[in-house]
């Protein structure tokens, strides 16, 4: 039954228009992001109205030894791996790696493509920094914190710009990459740096445990959004186009 169903589901493909299949993917991606902005809608409100704390406090208390709070649970390897992994979402490293990968598309002839990823990812830092102003939301006092921190909590920066700049840069990846494997390993990486990131957050003491939720949330779709409108505005903006000459001037 199962290769029935595939060899029908594989005509219906064949039936179907690269231009209408793209039309539906943007339309899928567009009700993704509204469905993210839903979720930390629902998310945010609950965190203003006090009904996650008592689940953030007692998350947090449980990563820690309960006759020293300030010693987490775990090897002290650990510890010194969270720190190493947070500072992949810190501005400084996110920073670089940004201005690196623009650099190196705008001298490979690809400077739409490097002015797109600088954009996309100065709008997700802008975004961190209204909605931390807008919340207000002080850090996790419960436990003492394993790393210095400065701003307000959520979202989480580090979980919403890592989120940001690591899925953009790996959805740019997949479209250079040809093997499916490939796309999937990139894509993979991206998300498993994201998660980790924000884990460590967590972890560490500095942020509650929906602070990096919202963080991942807020990130996912508006990196998704930038997807989509890069998708929408390729064949305008001549984003393929920049690319193929790209590889072709390589090639020669």
């Amino acid at each position: 039954m199962a290769p029935e169903w595939t060899a029908i589901w594989r005509r219906l493909l064949a039936r179907v228009s690269r231009r209408e299949r793209g039309e539906l993917t943007l339309l899928v991606s567009g009700i993704a992001v509204l469905l993210l902005l839903v979720a930390f809608t629902k998310l945010a409100s609950e965190v203003l109205e006090g009904d996650t704390q008592k689940f953030d406090q007692q998350f947090l208390v449980a990563l820690r030894d309960p006759a020293d709070p300030s010693r987490p649970i775990g090897p002290h390897w650990l510890v010194n791996g969270a720190l190493d992994i947070t500072a992949l979402g810190s501005a400084a490293v996110l920073g670089l790696t940004v201005v690196a990968v623009a650099g190196f598309l705008m001298l490979q002839g690809m400077w739409r493509t490097g002015l797109f990823v600088s954009v996309a990812s100065l709008g997700g830092w802008f975004i961190n920094s209204a909605l931390k102003q807008l919340f207000q939301r002080p850090r996790p006092d419960v436990v003492p914190h394993l790393r210095e921190v400065m701003t307000m909590s959520f979202p989480s920066g580090h979980a919403m710009t890592s989120a940001v700049v690591y899925l953009t840069l790996g959805a740019l990846l997949m479209r250079v990459a040809t093997r499916r494997l490939v796309k999937f390993y990139i894509m993979a990486l991206a998300m498993a740096a994201t998660f980790l990131v924000g884990a460590s957050r967590v972890y560490l003491g500095v942020h509650y445990p929906t602070d990096v939720i919202a963080g991942w949330l807020i990130g996912l779709s508006w990196a998704l959004l930038c997807w989509v409108i890069e998708r929408a505005i390729e064949p305008r903006a001549g984003l393929k186009r920049e690319r193929s000459q790209a590889q072709a001037d390589g090639d020669g």
